[in-house]
């Protein structure tokens, strides 16, 4: 069975057992979510939501609270001759799927 689920603006497709790497979510490490935003679930019988499955949750674990790697961007304007360089690095969330509830 699998899911397809949505958090931090974006969709993941999630099986139980899976670890996945999400938009920063408020937690420690080792406390369990639960997610309820739940577009799709798959398997023997699947449910399409519209806009979300009802009566289908996703419970996980934080594995990890993080940040992933640095991206590095650059401006330029030629006529006045100025730089800039800058970094960003984007918290994440390391997450194990402990449970698929349909």
């Amino acid at each position: 069975m699998y899911a397809i689920i949505r958090t931090g603006g974006k969709q993941y497709r999630v099986q139980e057992n899976e670890t996945i790497i999400v938009e920063k979510l408020a937690g420690e490490t080792g406390d369990a979510i639960t997610i309820d935003d739940v577009l799709f679930l798959g398997g023997e019988t699947t449910k399409v939501g519209s806009p979300t499955v009802a009566g289908v949750s996703i419970a996980a674990t934080i594995v990890k609270q993080g940040k992933g790697p640095k991206i590095h961007g650059y401006t330029y304007v030629k006529v006045k001759g100025e730089q800039r360089h800058y970094g960003h690095r984007q918290e994440q969330t390391t997450l194990r799927i402990d449970k698929i509830a349909a």
